[in-house]
């Protein structure tokens, strides 16, 4: 038995006995290693936190800036400074990393390919998020979805619809879609078609509009408002009218408007023709006398 023990420590050991590689000095080394790889991530944790909480800091510090953005890259920068850190701890125990790194990829591309519907929503949610085509709060319609945007993430976008119910489009849809928001600019034009009878005072009638619509505090003098006869229908004179309004009040603003214009319209008196359609018969005698022949 001790023949075998003795080629075992010559074979693994290079002829030394184990107690002989197990000194002082290899336990300093790797006692040494073990308190330079935990002083790198504490370091890594401190700076990877002040990092994060800066760029935050940032975002916070100026309003015109989305914050969601600024979360987004401080979480970025902090798994960036947490990554190097490990490396640095890889390194401190003799680990070569380069090998790590080509393993990593190498994985990452076979993940990639097993999950490419799931990251396209992920590389969808970076555009949006680095983009900003809207913002929390805005009002949007996207892939023939409307509503508020309560959320925006790495995977959806989250949206409470005109009925308050939650709509969840995932990000690859939102992006490669046409996008409305509503909530961009700070005014939007209202329009309105009102038709009066062809025997109406056309001069009378449009000042009734204008009067109307522009006596209401929401309306915008500037751009100029526009009230003009646009069409000659069949059945009526329709006047065109559109004039700006603050985005918010745009939805409560155009349906006042048309109970206020039809009301004002008919205490000044103008007929608002209701659609008519005249039909003409054949002559009843003719046709009775035309069935006593054939009888």
């Amino acid at each position: 038995m001790d023949g075998i023990n003795d080629l075992m420590q010559t074979e693994i050991y290079g002829g030394k006995a184990l107690a002989d590689l197990v000194t002082l000095e290899f336990l300093a080394e790797v006692l040494g290693s073990v308190v330079a790889a935990v002083i790198i991530l504490i370091a890594g944790f401190i700076v990877a936190g002040w990092v994060k909480r800066r760029i935050v800091a940032v975002g916070d510090a100026h309003a015109k800036f989305d914050v969601t953005l600024f979360h987004f890259l401080g979480n970025l920068a902090r798994y960036a400074v947490l990554g190097f850190a490990l490396l640095f701890v890889l390194n401190t125990f003799g680990v070569k990393t380069t090998s790590i790194i080509a393993a990593i990829g190498a994985a990452g591309l076979a993940i990639g390919l097993a999950m490419q519907g799931a990251l396209s929503n992920v590389a969808a949610g970076v555009m949006i998020i680095l983009f900003r085509p809207f913002n929390l709060g805005d009002f949007i319609e996207v892939d023939g979805q409307m509503g508020t945007v309560k959320d925006i993430n790495l995977n959806n976008t989250v949206l409470a619809s005109l009925g308050n119910l939650k709509v969840i489009i995932p990000n690859s849809e939102v992006w490669g879609n046409t996008i409305t928001n509503y909530s961009s600019f700070p005014t939007r034009r209202a329009e309105w078609t009102f038709g009066v009878g062809y025997g109406a005072d056309l001069a009378l009638a449009e000042r009734v509009i204008r009067d109307t619509i522009m006596g209401d505090s929401r309306s915008h003098s500037d751009p100029e408002p526009f009230f003009q006869v646009n069409e000659l229908n069949s059945s009526s004179v329709d006047f065109l009218v559109r004039v700006w309004v603050d985005a918010a009040d745009y939805f409560q603003y155009q349906a006042d408007m048309k109970r206020k214009v039809k009301e004002a319209l008919d205490a000044a008196g103008v007929d608002i023709p209701f659609p008519t359609r005249t039909i003409v018969h054949a002559d009843q005698a003719g046709i009775d006398e035309e069935a006593s022949e054939a009888a």
